[in-house]
């Protein structure tokens, strides 16, 4: 009986012996070595892990810009140009420094320009909504106002107004990774150019429907005119399906398309206040105009 269990030790244990071998040699053999300077990218980058990269996370994006040897593409828009420059001195690189981003949302729904016309009673998601109706205001392009792009943000960068019901961006805190934007099912916020002293002009609003039928849901809707198309001299705003759009790595934010606009639907932020128009009469005298 002693001999039995004696026999069964000794063959357990070689079998477990000759199973680490081979596991040794099998491990030596697909044994993956990484380049170090994957380590020392992932420690620059701001590990924030939020995808704005297209990558699952900063590690996948440091395996990235090691693998492709270029930084051609690659970008993170939390870390910004100071994060790339430092990746770009690892690497032996140079990187051309990119303008800095912001979220905006091209939407001027409010609930004084859109009013409700029913009240939506179900799970309060934007993308279960949109499956559903066209909105409260009728708008089948609006926004939902259900704060899809607010749970979805981790910089705590944006919030919906109480009072207009839309989101609202806070500048100084947006890092432009682009979560809102992925998470907003009507598609209506974008990434674009922060711009000089952070001035922006766009059209807010992505309504395509004609005209009369958008103005019906939405007294801020664009109407497709294209007054604002043949006011720009710098042929930064196109017109399609009836929406007009500008550009903003062409614009030039002379603001003569929102002087032209005849519903406000385009925006300029962080503008100063305009001065007043000044008109000569017929007996030379000036009047102001407001």
């Amino acid at each position: 009986m002693n001999d039995i269990i004696i026999y069964s030790v000794i063959s357990l244990a070689s079998i477990g012996v000759v199973a680490a071998i081979i596991l040794y040699f099998v491990a030596q053999k697909f044994k993956v070595i990484e380049d170090p300077k994957i380590d020392l990218i992932e420690e620059v980058l701001p590990g924030a892990n939020c995808g704005g990269c297209g990558f699952a996370g900063c590690r996948n994006f440091a395996e990235a810009v090691v693998k492709a040897g270029n930084l051609e593409g690659l970008r993170c828009p939390v870390g910004g140009n100071e994060t790339m420059n430092k990746i770009a001195g690892i690497l032996g690189l140079e990187v051309k420094e990119s303008e800095p981003m912001v979220a905006v949302v091209r939407c001027s729904g409010s609930k004084e320009n859109a009013p409700k016309k029913n009240n939506f009673d179900g799970i309060t998601s934007c993308a279960f909504a949109n499956n559903l109706y066209h909105g409260e205001s009728g708008c089948p392009y609006g926004c939902l106002g259900l704060g899809d792009c607010v749970d979805a943000c981790q910089f705590d960068a944006i919030y919906i107004d109480k009072k207009t019901g839309l989101p609202v961006v806070k500048e100084e805190k947006c890092v432009a990774c682009g979560a809102c934007v992925t998470a907003c099912p009507r598609n209506i916020i974008e990434l674009r150019y922060k711009g000089k002293k952070n001035r922006r002009v766009f059209v807010s609003c992505v309504n395509e429907e004609k005209g009369a039928v958008a103005l019906k849901n939405c007294k801020t809707a664009c109407i497709g005119c294209g007054k604002c198309v043949k006011a720009c001299n710098f042929d930064a705003i196109t017109l399609k399906n009836n929406l007009a759009y500008i550009d903003f790595e062409k614009c030039k934010l002379c603001r003569k398309c929102v002087e032209v606009c005849p519903t406000g639907a385009i925006l300029d932020i962080n503008f100063p206040p305009r001065k007043p128009k000044v008109i000569v009469d017929t007996d030379k005298k000036t009047v102001e105009k407001n």
